[in-house]
């Protein structure tokens, strides 16, 4: 029965398919500072009076919209970060290659480049500050090592569906925001999972590991919003591993961001979204918390790629799974 519906889950999807058993084989791999948002938009290119300084935020008063606590936008690539990388001649880049329209290789393409909406932007980021979209070296990095990644200097940023939060803003910093989603119930077309409601009651939950869809879940456990009975303890170190175990029938539903959730159900259609998002989130570029100049400089590029650029790479990449008027679909306000 569980090799019939991966034969059909499969179907139509030739290498995209096999891409997803092959990425169980390869997964196995204080305090911030933000600046406090000056006035204006950054459409000159520079920010307020005193940004450079910024002034501390405390874990506290992170609140409940850490995505406005980003440094004003600005042009200047006088930085020691910015600077850095012009010398070296590329923007080294953490990406994912697995998700299937946001950063993944398409094996029906001879060239087999990475592609997807998140790579787009990595392109964006290298053009406007080295003057060559493909400036980049791309560091394909599980779900669980973004954070180590960008502490160990390994890439400059993270441009991988990664939402921006409280506790992450204590270990690195994020741009503005550049897309918005909601986490979701993946689950089997035929199951009676209707949503993230009572009817996850005895059933086995996958998260990946250090996803904020498995702190919302370890979190509701505790108290007392999910059902206790709900098995959260399957965890990968890549999201899309949870494709795979709802495939093979080792788990009963994956919780993740809608926008991945909605491409993992393009992918299989024998699998669907359950119920309506239960969450904001709010994708930010991540970098190393002292690069300020460079998370600055990020914002810039938003600024511009907000106006020319984000609504073209909607279209082509996330339109035919999440709608062309879905909250989704327009960029986010900074």
């Amino acid at each position: 029965m569980i090799a019939r519906r991966l034969r059909a889950s499969l179907k139509g999807w030739g290498g995209v398919g096999a891409m997803l058993v092959a990425c169980l084989l390869t997964a196995v791999f204080a305090l911030l500072l933000p600046l406090t948002r000056a006035s204006g938009d950054g459409s000159s290119g520079t920010g307020g009076p005193g940004v450079a300084e910024g002034t501390q935020a405390k874990a506290d008063n992170c609140g409940g919209h850490p995505e406005r606590l980003s440094p004003a936008p600005s042009g200047d690539e006088s930085g020691p970060s910015v600077t850095a990388i012009k010398k070296r001649g590329y923007l080294s880049v953490g990406v994912d290659q697995n998700s299937y329209r946001w950063g993944y290789r398409d094996p029906n393409n001879k060239v087999s480049d990475l592609e997807g909406f998140d790579i787009d932007l990595a392109h964006e980021i290298a053009r406007q500050i080295l003057g060559d979209p493909k400036a980049v070296r791309f560091h394909a990095i599980p779900t669980n090592q973004r954070i180590p990644a960008i502490k160990s200097g390994q890439v400059d940023m993270v441009v991988r569906t990664m939402t921006i939060t409280c506790d992450r803003l204590k270990e690195v910093a994020f741009s503005d925001p550049y897309f918005v989603t909601g986490q979701q119930v993946l689950a089997p077309k035929s199951s009676d999972i209707r949503g993230y409601d009572k009817s996850l009651a005895g059933n086995r939950i996958c998260t990946a590991e250090g996803s904020t869809a498995n702190t919302q879940l370890t979190n509701d456990k505790k108290a007392g919003r999910l059902a206790a009975s709900a098995d959260i303890s399957t965890t990968v170190p890549n999201q899309l591993d949870c494709l795979v175990k709802l495939q093979l029938g080792e788990v009963d539903a994956v919780v993740t961001d809608g926008a991945l959730a909605a491409s993992q159900a393009a992918q299989d259609p024998t699998v669907e979204l359950k119920g309506k998002p239960f969450t904001t989130e709010y994708y930010g570029v991540a970098m190393n918390k002292q690069a300020k100049d460079l998370v600055r400089r990020v914002n810039q590029v938003l600024v511009d790629y907000r106006k020319s650029g984000w609504q073209a790479s909607y279209t082509r990449w996330l339109s035919q799974t999440l709608g062309s008027d879905s909250a989704s679909s327009q960029p986010p306000t900074s």
